[in-house]
């Protein structure tokens, strides 16, 4: 091991970066040639797979075994529906700019791969179909089949009845929630190391797969990887400032003075990368800059770094949208609708898993047809997002973090429990607040 301990050791975006930078290179410079590293990308993308179904099991069950409105008050169903809506509205804002900018459209990479059955994956149910296939007939048959929707479904189902469970007054019952509880609990810490395994082998199998696109599409890769990142990020600033600054205003909190005193966390995000690593700084901003009550801000940022996956959700759009132009076959309605029912179901536990927006990703793309298949033309687009996703990351962590102190402030609002002098000029401000440092 001592042979490979500098791979390990050195920083694992930097590590994909390299991957998809050397990738490009030699497929530039070797062409066709470069197909004999195929194999080492299939593994990557069979890799991922595997864990798809275990992922959802086990976090999804535990996010909504862990947050239950019985338990939640007031302040936190709000918390909850805003979160739900803001999400709902991401995704939609996500698919409305990917169908603006159309990422990817003209690659045609099914052109360039043979395979079979390739039409037969990108067709989708009808939307009547896809809602009532949501209910799985059997769990089970749905989880063997690798069904991602019904799944998700059964899934959320089970983990609200678990939470009930864990509460009940009956001590027997209530042990016995608990001992179910820790075991998908340690399922899902288990996921979770398996996931940071897979992520070590990420950047051999983005140089592979990277490295076969454009050995047959060459330089002209390039464009759509940029313009994607274009149309993400025009989105993530769109959506903060259309959705949480709109949603400040009609609560008549001024969106300037919220961004002035949220730019820390939200910094804090874009670096780290972590909504979870940046709840201390958030909880400081709402505390000492924003003046909300700890009986909100200590229950709502945490809940919001759990389920909050606005950025997440934008990614997912845009990214659906490139990888449909990408292969030749445009996502329909039914299919965007889909993708918007996907991310929101979805949206409660995934957030704590690490590579969440690849991962979701991978989810969404199934849900409406387009199988990640090894070797397949959608697998190569999805390895082209996959190979730039820590920079996209760190925006769809920024927008998360903002959406996260956004909610809160109009929760504190709605229940009278922000410090509004806080919000006013400093000239304007009451002396009493003017002695206290953030």
């Amino acid at each position: 091991m001592k042979l490979f301990s500098w791979y390990f050791k050195s920083n694992l975006l930097v590590r994909i970066l390299m991957g998809l930078i050397l990738g490009a290179i030699c497929g530039i410079v070797f062409g066709p040639a470069m197909a004999w590293v195929n194999p080492f990308g299939e593994i990557f993308i069979r890799l991922l797979k595997m864990i798809v179904i275990p992922v959802i099991l086990f976090t999804l069950t535990v996010g909504a075994a862990s947050v239950h409105p019985s338990q939640l008050g007031r302040v936190g169903v709000k918390a909850l529906v805003i979160y739900m809506v803001t999400t709902a509205f991401a995704v939609s804002f996500g698919l409305i700019c990917g169908n603006l900018f159309q990422p990817g459209k003209g690659m045609e990479i099914a052109a360039s791969v043979a395979t079979q059955g390739v039409k037969a994956d990108v067709s989708a149910p009808s939307l009547v179909d896809t809602l009532i296939n949501v209910v799985p007939v059997n769990p089970f048959g749905a989880i063997s089949a690798g069904n991602v929707l019904p799944v998700i479904f059964f899934c959320l189902i089970f983990g609200i009845a678990l939470a009930y469970i864990r509460n009940s007054e009956d001590e027997k019952i209530r042990q016995s929630g608990e001992t179910v509880f820790r075991f998908f609990n340690g399922g899902a810490e288990i996921m979770y190391m398996v996931v940071h395994w897979i992520l070590q082998y990420a950047p051999i199998g983005v140089f592979a797969l990277i490295a076969d696109v454009f050995g047959k599409q060459g330089a002209e890769a390039f464009g759509p990887l940029g313009w994607i990142t274009l149309a993400i990020y025009l989105a993530f600033i769109g959506h903060m400032l259309l959705v949480y600054g709109g949603m400040l205003f009609i609560y008549k909190l001024s969106p300037i003075t919220f961004f002035s005193k949220a730019k820390e966390a939200i910094v804090t995000a874009f670096v780290t990368r972590s909504s979870g690593g940046t709840l201390p700084v958030s909880m400081d901003t709402a505390d000492s800059k924003m003046g909300i009550s700890q009986g909100v801000y200590s229950f709502s940022l945490p809940l919001g770094a759990t389920i909050n996956m606005d950025g997440t959700a934008i990614y997912q759009g845009v990214c659906a949208i490139f990888v449909g132009f990408a292969i030749g076959a445009p996502l329909t309605f039914s299919q965007q609708l889909t993708i918007i029912a996907t991310s929101l179901l979805a949206s409660v536990g995934t957030a704590g898993v690490p590579g969440a927006g690849a991962i979701m990703l991978m989810m969404v793309l199934e849900s409406v047809g387009l199988k990640v298949e090894p070797g397949s033309p959608v697998a190569m687009a999805y390895a082209m997002i996959f190979g730039i996703d820590a920079l996209l990351d760190m925006g769809r962590t920024a927008c998360n973090v903002t959406g996260d102190l956004a909610v809160t402030c109009i929760v504190a609002k709605t229940e009278n429990e922000i410090d509004l002098s806080r919000w006013q000029k400093d000239k304007q401000r009451v002396p009493a607040d003017t002695t206290i440092a953030d």
